[in-house]
């Protein structure tokens, strides 16, 4: 018999059983994600992904993911590819979504619609180095959702902003994180 709950898609049962071993084995939440890049030419370059640590030993996705970044032609590129810059917005909007999805079914919400839209602004004269006092990444990103599902708007906004409290990605990007770089030439 199978007793699996599963909403939104979301294995509810997994997802508390989850929960209870990292409580009760902390040393299971430490997790590395790692991602390769080989450059191909120009501003195009290439990045895959298939194994990560966690949970106390090494995994491999169920397949070598591989995403090209370029920039577009206007910015001395071939437009192979999206920007790096454009993979930063879809790593907000994926990780929100994703928590949004997770946390609307541990609460028993049905979600029927969950869209966003994210927009992030960049001055060039930072990232090309002609004004040290404009910064180089992005000056402010928003990002809109459209919600929907079997629960009043304002425990679906709750949803959302639970979310955001819980984001891997939105952490980075409002708390920063130390980065280093290291040179084999």
């Amino acid at each position: 018999m199978n007793t699996e709950k599963v909403i939104n898609g979301v294995n509810v049962t997994n997802l508390f059983a989850t929960l209870d071993v990292v409580k009760a084995q902390p040393a299971a939440a430490q997790f590395q994600f790692r991602a390769t890049n080989e450059w191909l030419a120009g501003t195009h370059s290439r990045s895959t992904m298939g194994g990560f640590f966690g949970a106390g030993q090494e995994h491999e996705h169920k397949a070598t993911y591989a995403y090209e970044a370029d920039h577009p032609t206007v910015l001395v590129g071939a437009d192979n590819a999206p920007t790096p810059a454009e993979f930063l917005l879809h790593a907000i909007a994926t990780c929100l979504t994703a928590g949004i999805g997770n946390i609307a079914s541990a609460r028993g919400v049905k979600l029927t619609r969950v869209a966003s839209t994210v927009e992030g602004d960049i001055n060039l004269l930072g990232l090309l180095g002609l004004d040290d006092s404009v910064r180089n990444g992005y000056q402010g990103i928003r990002v809109n959702f459209e919600i929907e599902g079997d629960a009043p708007a304002e425990k679906l906004r709750d949803i959302v902003q639970r979310s955001i409290a819980r984001s891997a990605v939105y952490d980075v990007f409002t708390n920063g994180v130390p980065v280093t770089v290291s040179v084999v030439a």
